[in-house]
């Protein structure tokens, strides 16, 4: 039942539309992706507002606005990453989001995502405990995170080539 309740809360919070219309009966980004706007990264988000995929990952690390969470275990991020994410195992991410900001620092060096921030993406080997961190965060607040679905294992096999 819990997990029913968390991937309805996420189809929720994702189909809510995060624009606002403008005085001349117009659609005004906010920033955030929906059905009117898919664009808070300056790249196309697709279809599923939840992915990002490897190119509109690439896109985002050039623009240097993001926020990238390896929720895989340490010994796997110290094994290979990519490049500019920060270590949040899957095990510590719900507890870590709870911290204040200096233990947050203090914990993963940098400083913790906002629930409106829009520039939050997380990954990890092949998109199965990032899709799990997502619901984690979705079901916390953090209503415009994104994952990497391909995952590290997609990310390594598309940099070689």
């Amino acid at each position: 039942m819990f997990v029913l309740g968390v991937c309805s809360f996420a189809f929720l919070a994702l189909s809510l539309t995060l624009g606002e219309e403008t005085h001349d009966g117009g659609w005004q980004c906010t920033g955030a992706v929906d059905s009117q706007c898919s664009k808070p990264y300056g790249v196309d988000l697709g279809t599923t507002d939840s992915e990002v995929s490897y190119e509109q990952l690439k896109a985002i690390l050039s623009s240097g606005n993001v926020q990238l969470f390896d929720v895989r275990d340490p010994d796997e991020f110290i094994d290979g990453r990519i490049p500019g994410s920060v270590n949040l195992p899957l095990g510590e991410l719900q507890d870590a989001l709870k911290l204040s900001p200096v233990q947050f620092h203090q914990m993963f060096g940098v400083s913790p995502p906002q629930k409106d921030d829009t520039n939050i993406v997380l990954y990890c080997q092949r998109g199965r405990r990032s899709a799990s961190a997502l619901n984690t965060m979705l079901a916390l607040g953090f209503n415009r995170v994104r994952h990497y679905a391909g995952g590290y294992a997609d990310w390594v096999q598309r940099e070689q080539h």
